[in-house]
């Protein structure tokens, strides 16, 4: 079994949020579990958090994956990038996206919260 570091230590975090066609999020979530999530856990480790929205603005996954630094993340992204089962995620996946957004945060370091 692989050991994964915990969750929330790491200094960067991304969070991207994808808006998928209307009723496609079923679909979109057996794809990813399918083809795109063994090549992220490959290349980015496991994520901190995957989920789709219930309420509010509907038809959204939005999931979060932590890194190192900036550097970390580029260099984890460029591999998944070149790894050939990930461009058969993205083909498989073509015409889900209607709309994409992705923030980069930083962790806020408190004594009591090591």
């Amino acid at each position: 079994m692989t050991e994964y570091p915990t969750p929330g230590k790491k200094a960067i975090v991304n969070v991207r949020i994808y808006t998928i066609r209307p009723r496609g999020i079923p679909q979109w979530l057996k794809i990813f579990e399918e083809f795109g999530l063994p090549v992220q856990l490959k290349h980015l480790g496991p994520p901190v958090g995957y989920y789709y929205s219930e309420i509010g603005p509907l038809n959204q996954v939005t999931h979060i994956w932590e890194y190192d630094s900036l550097a970390d993340m580029e260099t984890r992204r460029a591999a998944r990038n070149a790894d050939p089962d990930w461009q058969k995620y993205v083909a498989a996946t073509e015409g889900f996206v209607v709309a994409q957004e992705d923030r980069i945060l930083r962790r806020a370091v408190f004594k009591a919260l090591g």
